[in-house]
């Protein structure tokens, strides 16, 4: 299930409400580029594409965090019945499928750390998680950015990014080129 674009607007603006900061500004970036994205991939929904990347950080809004906000985006988005919104909270940090490819704190219980590794495990990634991964990896704090750029950003603020979470970026801006037939940084006005 997913919400309608106004639904996942509201939830977005009450989040932002309940936790200011930029996570919000964002997420609306990283939809919008989701969206012009899957506009030309002659495949993927252009309206999902928005509101999954509209929603995909959703946990921001439960205050500032680390790998909570996965936990917390991911079990709000069930308890509504938006499971399609929820896998992508679930999905969007771990592009390499892997948990410690995480950058930052894990300030989650072991419990909750349990229950999304065995949630990720039983996850085989859609073109939509991949999608969602590379628009968070493409914007930074002052809109889109190259995806190396991005990791500079990252490595500056947490003091490191996996090697192998750039390059698997890189590969899903290949793919989605490759599906788009359009040069990924043109498509999206970066210079």
């Amino acid at each position: 299930m997913l919400p309608s674009r106004y639904e996942a607007e509201k939830l977005l603006c009450d989040g932002e409400l309940k936790s200011h900061g930029t996570w919000a500004s964002h997420s609306r970036v990283t939809a919008r580029a989701a969206e012009i994205i899957a506009v030309h991939s002659g495949s993927l929904d252009s309206e999902k594409a928005y509101i999954l990347g509209l929603l995909y950080d959703i946990g921001r809004g439960f205050g500032k965090s680390q790998m909570q906000h996965i936990y917390d985006g991911y079990r709000y988005m069930l308890s509504l019945g938006y499971d399609e919104v929820a896998r992508v909270c679930l999905t969007h940090s771990f592009n390499c499928h892997r948990l410690d490819d995480y950058v930052g704190a894990c300030d989650i219980t072991s419990q909750e750390k349990k229950e999304l590794l065995e949630a990720l495990l039983k996850t085989e990634f859609d073109d939509y998680d991949r999608l969602i991964q590379l628009c968070d990896g493409l914007v930074g704090k002052t809109g889109v950015i190259r995806l190396e750029e991005r990791a500079e950003d990252i490595c500056s603020r947490y003091g490191s990014y996996p090697e192998g979470k750039l390059e698997k970026n890189l590969e899903l801006k290949a793919y989605f080129e490759k599906m788009t037939g359009e040069d990924l940084y043109n498509l999206l006005n970066i210079r």
